[in-house]
């Protein structure tokens, strides 16, 4: 088997974080999402990979590389736009060829990973399995109507669903599904439909089969998701000590402190987890808190959020809480007198003040 991952979306739903960046980059538990898509397949005995890149195509050949560092081999597919998750599958189809493949969405999380999935497809007979999520707004998500062990129907958001079974982004097929993109046409948004090809696979008699997961999933594809499954996969974390903690400091519960931190007069309070040459001075880090890699963070309180890569955090004077902070943000006491805030922000930026 082969496996796809798409990651040429804009990420629109992440800005500001993926104005300048690509969405499947932003960092959970300091890892970038895409990673743990490749890392599924790989435990899954798929090591031959194609990645679909749009506008960030050179960001993410930069993070991925060959593929070495994760045992696979990577072929990138550029896409010209993002014309729907059936026309990444279109443009890879000589890469994939005749080959059962896994199709995953490169901002998709699955607690349990996909390797009995995987098995069960490879030595099964199905031409097509669904992964679906019991969900409590099934007409925001493409949905299910399943009747035993077989997929008859699936719409795109519903006005009134057949089920609350939603499909998730992750999926598995075999080649007969380039001949079903083949025959469909753009949606009214202009996009070549995943739900749609997966429509005439059902109505051509090809066996789609569902299979529910039970653990959690998320789409982190919007912020509060992005904090939530920061939290999940926090709390999955063996503590780890790598840096250094001086003796004024407390490391609490499970926290992993990477290599070359420092953490000076600071309590960091896990699960939570702090980058590569990060220094963490007169501070508190809470909870459910991932701090990437080469921060600063002085005489300030952080807690539930993610923080990217080169920013600085110093001399606030309240707790920062379920936030995410870009690349290179710089956020201190301002000295102007009278007192004032004092803001530089980007286009879609939400600031809360006290």
């Amino acid at each position: 088997m082969k496996g796809l991952i798409l990651s040429g979306g804009k990420g629109t739903r992440l800005r500001p974080l993926t104005v300048t960046g690509a969405k499947q980059l932003v960092p959970v538990a300091n890892k970038p999402v895409l990673f743990y898509a490749i890392e599924d397949l790989v435990e899954a005995g798929i090591t031959d990979i194609g990645i679909v890149i749009g506008d960030t195509g050179d960001q993410i050949r930069a993070a991925v590389g060959d593929g070495s560092q994760f045992g696979a081999r990577i072929t990138y597919i550029p896409q010209e736009a993002p014309l729907g998750l059936a026309h990444g599958v279109k443009i890879a189809e000589e890469f994939l060829g005749r080959d059962r493949f896994v199709l995953f969405l490169g901002d998709n999380f699955i607690r349990d990973g996909i390797v009995p999935l995987v098995e069960e497809f490879r030595n099964g007979q199905a031409n097509c399995q669904i992964l679906l999520y019991r969900v409590p707004n099934p007409e925001a998500f493409g949905v299910a109507d399943v009747r035993g062990n077989r997929v008859i129907r699936v719409v795109e958001k519903p006005k009134d669903p057949p089920s609350d079974l939603a499909i998730i982004g992750i999926y598995m097929f075999d080649h007969n599904v380039f001949d079903a993109i083949r025959q469909i046409r753009p949606s009214a948004r202009g996009e070549l439909e995943i739900t749609d090809t997966i429509q005439v696979l059902i109505d051509q008699g090809f066996t789609v089969v569902p299979k529910i997961i039970t653990g959690w999933w998320i789409d982190t594809g919007k912020h509060a998701d992005m904090l939530e499954a920061n939290r999940l996969i926090l709390e999955t974390q063996e503590p780890a000590m790598l840096g250094t903690v001086d003796d004024t400091s407390q490391i609490l519960g499970r926290v992993v402190i990477q290599r070359g931190a420092e953490i000076r007069n600071s309590v960091i309070r896990g699960p939570a987890i702090i980058g590569e040459e990060t220094q963490i001075i007169d501070s508190y880090v809470g909870p459910f808190s991932s701090i990437y890699h080469h921060c600063f963070i002085q005489g300030s309180e952080i807690e539930h959020s993610i923080i990217l890569e080169h920013s600085k955090i110093i001399d606030v004077p309240h707790r920062i809480e379920e936030s995410l902070i870009g690349r290179y943000v710089e956020i201190s006491r301002s000295p102007i007198k009278p007192r004032a805030y004092k803001l530089w922000l980007g286009d879609f930026s939400k600031v809360g003040i006290l």
